[in-house]
């Protein structure tokens, strides 16, 4: 069963799922959402879609490890989720941004243009750390 990892944003929120198998990531996108309660009726409407058995939704922690407004959003979109009958898990998603910025730039992207890009590479760092860790 596929597993979709979602890097929660409050203009876009960016998607990432794996192959059938869940060794992967496969399929990346982004959904311009900024209603909570429409954006999990579209998440679970695109993970039901793609056979998606759990869904890991990126925990933004401080460097020290302690919680911050941005914390309580992606708790509250949890308990949304899973209101609507899906398997939720948090992920540390500490430095995907960062990351997924480094590695766009790396690859000679601009960053202006490539908003939407950096939500959906922060979303295939999530999904590549939770599965390389079951």
């Amino acid at each position: 069963m596929r597993v979709m990892a979602i890097d929660y944003g409050d203009a876009r929120t960016g998607i990432a799922v794996s192959d059938a198998l869940g060794m992967i990531a496969g399929e990346t996108f982004v959904i311009a959402q900024w209603d909570p309660e429409a954006l999990a009726d579209t998440i679970v409407s695109e993970a039901k879609a793609r056979d998606v058995g759990t869904l890991v939704l990126g925990l933004p922690r401080n460097m020290d490890g302690t919680e911050g407004p941005r914390a309580e959003k992606s708790r509250a979109m949890k308990a949304l989720l899973e209101a609507r009958g899906m398997t939720v898990v948090l992920w540390d998603e500490r430095r995907t941004t960062v990351d997924a910025h480094r590695i766009l730039r790396e690859n000679g992207k601009k960053e202006k243009k490539h908003k939407a890009t950096v939500d959906a590479v922060a979303a295939a760092l999530i999904l590549e750390g939770y599965l390389g860790s079951i």
